[in-house]
Formats: structure tokens, C-alpha cells, sequence
């Protein structure tokens, strides 16, 4: 009887996938982020634009 070496189930530890791995594998998520972060960002800098106009007398 000949046995098949490549069947046998390794002992080994499962690898981790790293986290960027994880991020950057996640196309709802990238886009979710690449929606959020210019909204806020926009949104903090007409605050801060609208917070420098100066009070009428």
C-alpha cells in the first residue's frame, strides 16, 4: 500500500493575517473610509472657517 505524504494535516499553528492585510483586503470598508474621512475633514474645515469670520459690531 503506498501512502500520500501531502495528506497529512500539518501540526503547525494557523498564520495570522496581519491587520493592514485585513484593511486593505476589504473593499466595503476602504470604500466606507474613503466616503467618511474627506466628509469630516470638509466638515471640520468649514467650521473652522466659519468660526474666523469676524462679529459684526
Amino acid at each position: 500500500m503506498v501512502e500520500n505524504a501531502g495528506t497529512e494535516q500539518s501540526a503547525a499553528p494557523a498564520e495570522r493575517i496581519p491587520f493592514m492585510q485585513r484593511l486593505l483586503d476589504n473593499p466595503f470598508l476602504l470604500l466606507f473610509l474613503g466616503v467618511v474621512i474627506p466628509t469630516v475633514i470638509y466638515i471640520l474645515w468649514g467650521v473652522m472657517e466659519i468660526a474666523q469670520i469676524p462679529l459684526m459690531k
